[in-house]
C-alpha cells in the first residue's frame, strides 16, 4: 500500500513538472511568438458563398482576437467543395478544418475528436440536438461537430386552405388526413393541386417518410437489403405518391423543362409543398401567405425525421490538430452560434434563449429534429452509391405510375453483390 501510495505521489509529480514543463515551453513560445510576431496559420475550407461566407469570416475574426497568434486562412472551394477537398487530401495537404457533410466519403481523412472531447472539460455535448451526431459518426467514431441542419416539413398554402374552407393542418396529423386534404384542394379544371411531386425524388429525403412507417432502405447494421428496400411499409410508401399523381390530388413538378416545385408553390398552384428550410426566405420575399407543419404520420406509428445536416471536422493530417480543434469548440460555441444567423442554431440552450423554436415558421423543424435518431442509409454501408443507384431508378418509375413492388424487388435483386463489400 505504501509503495503504491509513493509510486502515485511520484506518478503526480512527474504530472504536475510535465505540466509546468509545458506552460513554460508554451509560455516561452507565446513570448517567442510576440517578439518575432510569428503566426500559426490556420486553414479552413467550407462550401459557403455570399453573406454565409461572410458570416464565417466575421466568425474567424473574432477567433483570431481570442487567439491573436493564430491566422484564419478561409478557403472558399463554393460548388468545387468536393473536387478540391478530395485533391487536397489526395496530396497529403489538406485544410486543417473543413465543412463536412459527406462523413462516408471522407471519414478515413478525417480525425477522430473523442479524444479532444475527453480532455476539453468546456465542451457540453448534452447542450446539442442528439440526433445530429448521427450524422457525423462512423463506426462509433464522431467525426464532425454540428453546425447546421434542416429537417424537413410540409409547406402549405393558407389562401387556398381558406378558399375551399378547409382547417389548416395540425402537428399529429396523419397521412390519411394528408390525403384527404390534398384531395379537396384540388381541382385540375383550374389547374389546381393538393401536393407538388417531384418525379424524380431524391431517395435520401424519403427515407423519413420510409422510417415512420416503420420501414427503412437498409438494416440497421448495413448489412442487408432484402425485406427493407422492398419491405410492404416501403413500398406502400413510395406508391402513396404515385397514387396521388394518378388520381390527380397531386402533380408532377421539376422535372426535365418544368418550373420548379417552389415556383409553382409560389404561383399557388399546389397547396402544399414538402421540404427542407431552403425555400422558407423565398416564400417570406414572394409574400406567400404560408405555413408550415410537421411531416404527417401513418396510423398508429410515430413519425420520425430526416435530417440534412452539415459538421466542421478537423484533418488528420494537420500539423495543427489541437489549434484546429480550439477552432472548431469556438465555431460550436453559444457566441459563435449567435453570430451564425444563416444556420439553424444547432445548441438546445441558444435555442430556448433565442425561441428559435417558438417561432410558427421554423418550430416545426425542431419537433422534427426531436424525432429525428436514425441513421441514414449512405453512413451504413460504403457501397450505398451503388445501390442507390438501383433504388432512384425504380422510384423514378414508380413515380410515372410502373410497379412499384416488381421495381423494388428488382432493385434488391441487382443490388445485393455490392452488400458486404
Amino acid at each position: 500500500m505504501k509503495k503504491f501510495r509513493m509510486s502515485f505521489l511520484a506518478l503526480i509529480l512527474v504530472f504536475v513538472m510535465a505540466a509546468c514543463s509545458d506552460n513554460q515551453s508554451s509560455s516561452r513560445d507565446d513570448q517567442t511568438r510576440k517578439e518575432s510576431k510569428e503566426k500559426i496559420v490556420l486553414r479552413f475550407a467550407t462550401w459557403d458563398s455570399g453573406e454565409a461566407l461572410k458570416i464565417q469570416e466575421a466568425i474567424a475574426t473574432k477567433f483570431e482576437e481570442k487567439h491573436p497568434f493564430i491566422e484564419v486562412q478561409m478557403e472558399a472551394y463554393g460548388d468545387e467543395f468536393d473536387q478540391k477537398l478530395t485533391a487536397a487530401f489526395g496530396a497529403k495537404n489538406p485544410p486543417d478544418v473543413m465543412y463536412m457533410w459527406n462523413f462516408s466519403a471522407y471519414f478515413q481523412s478525417l480525425e477522430p475528436l473523442e479524444n479532444f472531447i475527453k480532455r476539453d472539460p468546456t465542451i457540453d455535448l448534452n447542450d446539442f440536438y442528439q440526433g445530429l451526431f448521427n450524422y457525423s459518426t462512423m463506426y462509433r467514431k464522431l467525426y464532425g461537430m454540428p453546425a447546421g441542419f434542416t429537417t424537413r416539413v410540409v409547406y402549405y398554402n393558407k389562401d387556398l386552405f381558406d378558399a375551399a374552407q378547409v382547417p389548416y393542418p395540425k402537428d399529429g396529423w396523419t397521412w390519411d388526413d394528408f390525403k384527404s386534404v390534398a384531395k379537396q384542394l384540388s381541382n385540375p379544371a383550374i389547374n389546381q393541386y393538393g401536393l407538388g411531386v417531384r418525379p424524380e425524388p431524391d431517395t435520401y429525403d424519403l427515407q423519413g417518410i420510409v422510417w415512420s412507417n416503420g420501414s427503412s432502405f437498409i438494416s440497421e447494421d448495413g448489412k442487408k437489403i432484402d425485406s427493407y428496400m422492398n419491405s410492404p411499409e416501403t413500398i406502400e410508401s413510395i406508391e402513396m405518391f404515385a397514387e396521388m399523381v394518378k388520381g390527380k390530388s397531386a402533380v408532377l413538378v421539376g422535372g426535365k423543362n418544368q418550373q420548379s416545385g417552389e415556383e409553382v408553390f409560389k404561383e399557388g398552384k399546389i397547396a402544399m409543398w414538402e421540404s427542407g428550410i431552403w425555400p422558407l426566405e423565398e416564400f417570406k420575399k414572394a409574400k406567400v401567405n404560408f405555413g408550415t407543419v410537421e411531416m404527417p404520420a401513418f396510423n398508429g406509428k410515430q413519425v420520425r425525421g430526416v435530417i440534412s445536416s452539415s459538421a466542421i471536422s478537423i484533418a488528420k493530417d494537420s500539423e495543427n490538430k489541437d489549434l484546429a480543434w480550439e477552432f472548431v469548440k469556438f465555431y460550436s460555441s453559444p457566441e459563435a452560434i449567435r453570430m451564425r444567423t444563416a444556420d439553424l442554431p444547432v445548441r438546445i440552450s441558444m435555442v430556448k434563449k433565442l425561441k428559435t423554436d417558438q417561432d410558427p415558421l421554423i418550430g416545426p423543424f425542431y419537433k422534427m429534429l426531436e424525432r429525428s435518431n436514425a441513421t441514414p442509409a449512405y453512413l451504413l454501408t460504403k457501397n450505398w452509391d451503388e445501390i442507390n443507384r438501383n433504388l432512384s431508378s425504380a422510384i423514378n418509375a414508380i413515380m410515372l405510375e410502373q410497379d412499384a413492388k416488381e421495381l423494388l424487388n428488382k432493385s434488391v435483386l441487382d443490388s445485393e453483390k455490392y452488400m458486404g463489400k
